[in-house]
């Protein structure tokens, strides 16, 4: 198979996952192995990013590659637009930096799926816990825990309060969560911590605190005026408009 009709098969699959394809891929569209070796020893065309997954050096190289590419590894045979959260939603740290919120290093790629699984390599770590559907968005193309589930999990997993505050506090800021959402969610670590059972409020003005961000009244304000609006009507906190779109 000539080269040119190897990219022609792989670049619409590239093409809507930031340039990269698995092996796998390559397979299911028609590429055979032999002609899948040659076109990675073509240095000038192709380079391998992670275990069995490649990027078409005529694409830009994508922000967060290392990132995007393990979790392509997660799932090799399914495209990106066809992945659901049952394939790996990104969490806990990875999903902190890739909003660019805390101040937590994200020195591994981490995952959470319905199921148990178990990862080779050492800079992947796989979480077995249930994704709402309240609690991802697509983020840059990504299926992304939202910060409020980000902030739960480092609660959940003992990383310290300090770093579930900063989370809150620069989400918040961002715009990438509600303050009422926070409550909600975190409540569950309030009697942990030393505050009544439950008490999301308590949580979040303690949180705030530690921060010592100069908005914490206002937004306090807004927790208290959002809950209040849910309770009303009987729903949890929507996604911020920013959060809505998938991405690319």
């Amino acid at each position: 198979m000539a080269t040119g009709t190897t990219i022609s098969r792989l670049a619409p699959i590239a093409a809507d996952q930031w340039g990269l394809f698995t092996r796998s891929q390559a397979e299911r569209a028609g590429v055979p192995h032999a002609t899948f070796d040659r076109l990675v020893d073509n240095e000038d065309l192709v380079e391998r990013v992670a275990h069995g997954v490649y990027r078409l050096k005529l694409a830009p190289t994508p922000d967060h590659l290392a990132l995007r590419a393990a979790w392509l590894e997660l799932a090799p045979n399914t495209p990106s637009w066809e992945r659901r959260p049952e394939h790996g939603v990104v969490s806990h740290r990875s999903a902190a930096a890739l909003y660019g919120i805390g101040d937590l290093p994200a020195d591994r790629h981490e995952f959470t799926l319905p199921t148990r699984r178990q990862s080779r390599r050492p800079d992947v770590r796989l979480h077995q816990r249930q994704v709402d559907v309240r609690e991802w968005v697509w983020l840059r193309g990504l299926p992304v825990t939202r910060p409020s589930r980000v902030a739960d999990d480092l609660l959940r997993d003992d990383e310290g309060p300090d770093a579930g505050a900063q989370i809150t506090a620069d989400a918040i800021r961002a715009g990438h969560d509600y303050p009422e959402t926070f409550a909600q969610v975190l409540g569950r670590h309030a009697a942990r911590l030393g505050l009544r059972r439950g008490d999301g409020l308590a949580l979040l003005r303690w949180l705030l605190d530690l921060v010592g961000d100069p908005e914490a009244p206002r937004w306090m304000s807004a927790a208290r005026e959002g809950l209040r609006r849910d309770d009303a009507v009987g729903v949890v906190a929507s996604i911020p408009p920013t959060l809505g779109a998938t991405g690319g």
